[in-house]
């Protein structure tokens, strides 16, 4: 009886529960991701353990299971809603007998999809080559022994993981010299920026919050905006005039996620710069989410580790048009703005946020000029 064939980018994901709080959304989330990258996922397995199985993660029994639904479903790639390791992720792949992702991996498939400006493509490889060369262990044995001068089989030589490695170690090499032209560049124009004091505002927040949305909706840039995790990558910066304040410089970045690979940060730290060198960050929440908390504590969680956590926040509650909260704006003891609720889609409270900008704005210009201080004072503004 002949094999049926594999279905295109059909996929068999697997979340196990050790336990921890948010277990339900990081399936969900998974199942998100796994569309994102153009997967259509067939089958969930699920389990519970205490600890990860060294060699297998999920253990022999749980295994078996995977195996069955990859070959009901006839899948082409098992997805982990987990880190791997090296090992463990050979050992599947070869009991499974098709490809293996973990959670980064799957990631760094995204990014390598969405990533259009030429710096975003780079950053991309850079962390695409760094996960990589921790993969290439007893990768190649099958070459170890290369042929000689004369065309005989000769001595151990170079392996082909040496080879490899090599290979990888120049080219990460070119590819940071190459991000860090990109960084002078935009070091000029933020210093450009300083001079005219006009007011940096960089757009943070959970990927698929409603960012670029909000960016398109403040500045009419057109940026590409989806329904979908990850939609957009590379920072788009443009000028927004206020009435009241003049010329504000907003930044949409790169969405964050729960645990996101450190490896990605380092890649994207460079883009990620433009967020650390802000005036104010507007935190975009999706409102109508259920996960919410857990999303605002993820982004502050990533803005730590950057350095940017710092730096002057205003809530922007997005997507009230699919809850019952309705457009305006929350002050604390102190009268200054700490959330604007609004609908990016619908433009229902649009003009609450330009109120709030342009306090800022007026905030940025008076201790400019009476203080005498540093255009990007850090805590000055809103909290």
């Amino acid at each position: 009886m002949s094999e049926r064939p594999a279905r295109a980018n059909a996929a068999v994901l697997v979340g196990l529960d050790f336990g921890d709080d948010g277990y339900a959304e990081s399936l969900e989330e998974l199942r998100l991701l796994a569309e994102s990258a153009g997967l259509r996922p067939l089958a969930s397995i699920q389990g519970r353990r205490q600890r990860p199985d060294p060699a297998l993660y999920a253990g022999s029994g749980k295994v078996e299971e995977i195996g069955r639904a990859v070959r009901e479903h006839n899948a082409v790639v098992v997805v982990f809603a987990h880190e791997l390791s090296p090992a463990q992720q050979r050992n599947l792949e070869k009991e499974l007998e098709c490809a293996v992702l973990d959670r980064t991996g799957l990631i760094l498939g995204i990014f390598a999809r969405r990533a259009r400006s030429n710096e975003g493509k780079l950053q991309v490889e850079l962390a695409q080559l760094e996960y990589a060369s921790t993969r290439l262990v007893r990768g190649w044995t099958h070459l170890e022994r290369q042929r000689g001068g004369r065309g005989f089989l000769g001595g151990m030589g170079e392996t082909q993981i040496e080879v490899d490695r090599r290979l990888i170690g120049n080219r990460v090499k070119v590819l940071k010299e190459k991000l860090v032209q990109f960084k002078r560049r935009r070091d000029v124009q933020r210093r450009a920026r300083a001079r005219g004091e006009v007011l940096s505002v960089s757009l943070v927040g959970y990927t698929n919050a409603g960012k670029s949305t909000l960016f398109n909706a403040l500045t009419h840039a057109g940026s590409y905006t989806a329904d979908q995790l990850f939609a957009t990558l590379d920072t788009t910066t443009r000028r927004l005039y206020l009435e009241a304040a003049g010329n504000v410089v907003l930044s949409d970045t790169v969405g964050f996620i729960r645990d996101l690979p450190h490896g990605l940060v380092a890649a994207f730290r460079a883009t990620l710069e433009e967020t650390i060198q802000a005036d104010l960050l507007l935190h975009v929440v999706d409102a109508s989410s259920s996960v919410r908390e857990p999303q605002i504590a993820a982004v502050n969680a990533v803005l730590a580790e950057i350095g940017a956590d710092a730096i002057p926040q205003v809530l922007v509650w997005n997507k009230i048009d699919l809850t019952p909260v309705i457009p305006g704006l929350d002050r604390d003891e102190y009268g200054k703005i700490r959330r604007v609720s609004l609908s990016a889609e619908t433009g229902a409270g649009l003009g609450f946020l330009r109120v709030a900008l342009t306090e800022v704005a007026a905030t940025k210009k008076s201790v400019a000029i009476n203080q005498d201080v540093e255009p990007h004072h850090r805590d000055t503004y809103v909290t």
